[in-house]
């Protein structure tokens, strides 16, 4: 009934306008005409006019400026305006209104202005404004409303039948779920401790069967819910698509979801070429890094010889080129992946940019110093080094520290900034070709021979195990000091990993020559009162009769008493 009162109406205004056009001709065209010339100055020739198109069909075609704006302008903005109007449930159900000004005939909607017919619109079209208007308003409804017309007995009928079936669809759907998850509970029940064991890494228990249980549970109660929404999700456009007058709204309930999956599916589709020259890119550089990783094992092997390059550069050399070539990789590939040209993207490299640079400056500082000294090549693993003062076995070295294990076995781990920045003593450098000198000093009085000295010091270093017969060890006496000479015996070792049981083996030694001839040690000093004092000898290296003298007092006049008798030798 509503789409034949529409149309009775435009007759109506057809006629009307035809009978306005008559009378304008017989009473007034000459006046007329000349206004209309002034008014519009219409070119003698007709253009086309520029169409407006909805969904594939022209609607009408606008002709004249409007402002600022041509034709085509005027006409790809009211398209857009027309598919908004047909997207809006609120807009389909609300009547264009023909309202003349000025000059001009708007069409609104609303309080919002569709679009303006003007003079020149309504001269090209033969027909006056208010007539053109009324038509294209009448064109623009339908064109919203997508033909649907009325509602006739027929359609409501039609439509209450499908509502009946899909709600009767809708009762066995929620029948059939009420049915199916309470037997899924029952059946993850039933797998308690068995189908579904616990989680473990080897002995550690990381999740236990009755979290694993209830977790799942709980994905299933969930999956529940979101099976009753998805179905009424589906239940309610559809029954509201049955009508003329929800028709719309149905549409746009569906909307909401299907028009962001078209765009993700759309988005997906244009990124799929992105996909491809991402997989060729990877591709490419993996077997780059295979052909480097092989040139730099063989390098490491001896195979590859490269002039000036020692071999144990290869590995630390081999992670650096394969770090920057990674990098690299992450470079060429950034530009394709999906965002990076989002400024929120941007924001956040440039955020974690900086948060690395501002918190990693350590990290980075001893890594450059673990760079530098791989080539600088200081020591080794295995070296006897003195870094600061600390001495030990280097155990380990990486890009950020290198640990040291010391003589009493305990591990100290030192960053390679603070290496870098020590002095470091390496005495395993060189003690495969030439040796390393151990070196220890004795202090002994001017009564004894400095030839005696060195000869008993050379004999406690030829009776040392671990010393090199080659070079032959030798001795510097180093100062002639107030109360003693200061001797410095210099051997020869080839292990200096065991220095420390090498210099207790040496030192013991030393003092078993010097007792054994009578010597007394006197490092660093040793003060004695010779007359009445036993002699600075142990006991057992001393004859069985040996007494230590007595103290004598002698009163100035008396004839002076004889010297105490000197120890005896063994």
């Amino acid at each position: 009934m509503k789409t034949m009162s529409r149309s009775f109406r435009r007759r109506c205004l057809v006629w009307m306008g035809a009978v306005a056009t008559v009378a304008l001709v017989l009473f007034g065209a000459p006046h007329t005409l000349t206004a209309q010339q002034d008014t519009t100055q219409a070119p003698a020739a007709a253009p086309a006019g520029a169409p407006v198109v909805f969904r594939g069909d022209t609607l009408l075609r606008l002709y004249g400026t409007l402002g600022p704006f041509t034709p085509e302008e005027r006409a790809a903005a009211l398209g857009r305006r027309i598919e908004a109007l047909a997207a809006d449930p609120l807009a389909r159900a609300t009547d264009l209104v023909v309202q003349d000004t000025v000059g001009a005939t708007d069409i609104r909607v609303g309080d919002a202005v569709v679009m303006t017919v003007t003079e020149r619109d309504a001269a090209e079209a033969g027909l006056p404004r208010a007539v053109l208007a009324q038509q294209y308003a009448d064109a623009i409804q339908e064109a919203i409303r997508g033909g649907e017309g009325g509602a006739t007995l027929k359609s409501i009928l039609i439509g209450a039948l499908l509502t009946l079936v899909t709600t009767a669809a809708l009762v066995v759907v929620l029948k059939l779920l009420n049915r199916f998850f309470p037997g899924l509970y029952r059946l993850i029940e039933s797998w308690r401790g068995t189908k579904i064991p616990s989680l473990r890494i080897q002995k550690l228990e990381v999740l236990s069967a009755d979290r694993l249980t209830d977790a799942a549970l709980f994905v299933a109660r969930v999956g529940r819910i979101f099976a009753v929404v998805v179905v009424f999700y589906v239940y309610l456009p559809l029954v509201l698509s049955f009508f003329p007058w929800t028709r719309g709204l149905a549409d746009t309930i569906f909307g909401y979801v299907l028009n962001p999956l078209g765009r993700v599916w759309t988005n997906f589709i244009a990124y799929v070429p992105n996909v491809f020259t991402i997989a060729v890119i990877v591709v490419v550089f993996y077997y780059l890094l295979k052909f480097i990783h092989l040139l730099f094992s063989g390098i490491e092997r001896g195979a590859i010889a490269v002039p000036g390059f020692h071999l144990d550069w290869a590995e630390p050399t081999y992670k650096i080129v394969r770090f920057m070539v990674i990098v690299f990789a992450a470079i060429v590939i950034y530009p394709y992946m999906p965002g990076s040209d989002t400024a929120a993207f941007k924001g956040i490299s440039v955020f974690l940019g900086v948060l690395i640079s501002f918190g990693s400056s350590s990290a980075i500082a001893n890594v450059v110093a673990g760079v530098v000294m791989t080539y600088m090549r200081p020591f080794q693993l295995g070296d006897r080094v003195k870094i600061a003062d600390t001495v030990g076995d280097v155990v380990e070295k990486t890009l950020l520290i290198t640990r040291v294990r010391t003589i009493k076995n305990v591990d100290i781990t030192i960053p390679n900034a603070m290496v870098l920045s020590s002095h470091i003593i390496n005495y395993s450098s060189t003690a495969e070709e030439g040796g390393v000198i151990l070196h220890t000093g004795v202090t002994i009085g001017y009564d004894v021979p400095w030839r005696q000295v060195q000869e008993l010091l050379l004999a406690a270093a030829a009776a040392t195990s671990g010393l090199m017969k080659e070079p032959k060890p030798f001795v510097l006496q180093t100062s002639l000091d107030d109360f003693y000479v200061s001797y410095e015996l210099n051997v020869y070792t080839n292990n200096p990993n065991v220095m420390a049981r090498t210099y207790s083996e040496l030192h013991q030694n030393i003092q078993d020559r010097f007792n054994e001839s009578g010597v007394e040690i006197m490092s660093p000093h040793y003060g004695a009162q010779r007359d009445g004092n036993q002699v600075a000898i142990p006991p057992e290296y001393l004859p069985k009769t040996y007494e230590a003298p007595v103290f004598r007092f002698l009163n100035v006049g008396q004839p002076k008493p004889q010297q105490a008798p000197s120890p005896p030798t063994p």
